[in-house]
């Protein structure tokens, strides 16, 4: 069965509890394979990442084979601000939905999940045009000073590798959601001289695990989640911290994704 999140954020857990721990965030608008049912909690896979764990079976919608076709068809639109206000056109309801929610458009402003049709201003929609690493940064400022979550996907908190996630999915790159794989994909930049905006650097423990993520907004600055979404100082031995001048994370390498 495959079922799509009607809620802007809905937790996924390592257990089928509310008292376990927060893996990772669905956003509104993404689809899940139910793998497996115990009473009201389903086992589920992301379908876009295959990020797996347990969530509430109310917090989606399962849907109809004659659902999914439609689905299909629609038009989809990737918020691209933090937060996007639509309205329910009969109840007047509001809903606030985060960056990077998936909206199937039936028309401009128009879309309809379940038996319920919202509107929402997107703005002028700008048509496909070659997404370049200023964009990636540009996107990714709009999250400075969200608070770090640790399995977090919006404003409201948010983790390094959900920041790169959100961030590349706004520009229509699917990322996977931990640092630890999304590090095995994209090109090993060498040299810092090469830095790119939009580049992601990944940090490593003492133990040489992949732990930390940011995105490069030159060669000598990065922007990412650690305590909150900042801008702190980068160079080839790993992150300076703004607050005490000494260094907080160690670089392990450099990929490029465009």
């Amino acid at each position: 069965m495959t079922a799509i999140i009607n809620l802007p954020l809905v937790p996924i857990r390592e257990r089928d509890n509310e008292r376990s721990e927060l893996y990772s965030q669905l956003l509104f608008g993404e689809t899940v394979e139910i793998i497996e049912i115990q009473d009201r909690w389903l086992f589920v896979r992301n379908i876009a990442d295959n990020y797996r764990g347990w969530l509430d079976c109310k917090m989606v919608h399962v849907l109809t084979p004659q659902e999914e076709e439609m689905i299909e068809k629609q038009e989809k639109y990737i918020v691209q601000v933090p937060t996007l206000l639509c309205e329910e056109t009969t109840s007047k309801h509001k809903m606030l939905l985060p960056g990077g929610s998936i909206i199937h458009m039936e028309s401009p402003g128009i879309f309809t999940l379940g038996n319920k049709t919202f509107t929402a201003n997107f703005g002028k929609l700008k048509g496909k045009s070659k997404i370049t690493g200023q964009d990636l940064v540009d996107k990714a400022l709009q999250y400075l000073n969200a608070p770090y979550l640790w399995g977090g996907k919006s404003i409201f908190g948010i983790d390094c590798s959900g920041l790169v996630q959100v961030v590349y999915a706004m520009c229509g790159i699917q990322m996977l959601r931990d640092a630890s794989i999304q590090v095995e994909s994209g090109h090993v930049i060498d040299f810092f001289s090469e830095v790119r905006a939009g580049d992601l650097a990944f940090f490593e423990n003492a133990e040489g695990r992949i732990v930390h993520v940011g995105i490069l907004i030159n060669s000598n600055q990065i922007i990412h989640s650690s305590g909150w979404v900042k801008i702190e100082t980068i160079d080839s031995n790993g992150i300076v911290s703004a607050q005490t001048g000494k260094y907080t994370h160690k670089l392990r390498v450099i990929k490029r994704y465009l």
